[in-house]
């Protein structure tokens, strides 16, 4: 999955991962997830089980808090691929 989201800024994006906790209570199907910000914007790369596992989690954990709680502007641009291959340096682990 990649999104990109112009309006969502990294105090957005900070306070959403605070109050969503997808960290600490990783959301079903979730196995990668990976951020940035450019001069368009908020980027985000992820790798999920399905899209259906994405869609539940974006409709149930983060639309309600990023534009219902934090009042987030505009809508993300959502693309969605299926993964072809998936590669994993020997030895790296760990979050953020």
């Amino acid at each position: 999955m990649n999104l990109s989201w112009s309006e969502l800024t990294p105090a957005l994006y900070d306070a959403a991962r605070a109050r969503v906790g997808w960290e600490e209570n990783v959301p079903d199907g979730l196995v990668l997830h990976a951020c940035w910000f450019a001069d368009d914007g908020f980027h985000a790369l992820d790798i999920w089980e399905s899209e259906d596992h994405f869609t539940r989690f974006i409709a149930d954990r983060i639309i309600p808090v990023l534009k219902g709680e934090l009042g987030a502007q505009g809508d993300p641009q959502v693309a969605i691929s299926p993964l072809h291959r998936r590669f994993v340096v020997p030895g790296v682990t760990g979050g953020a």
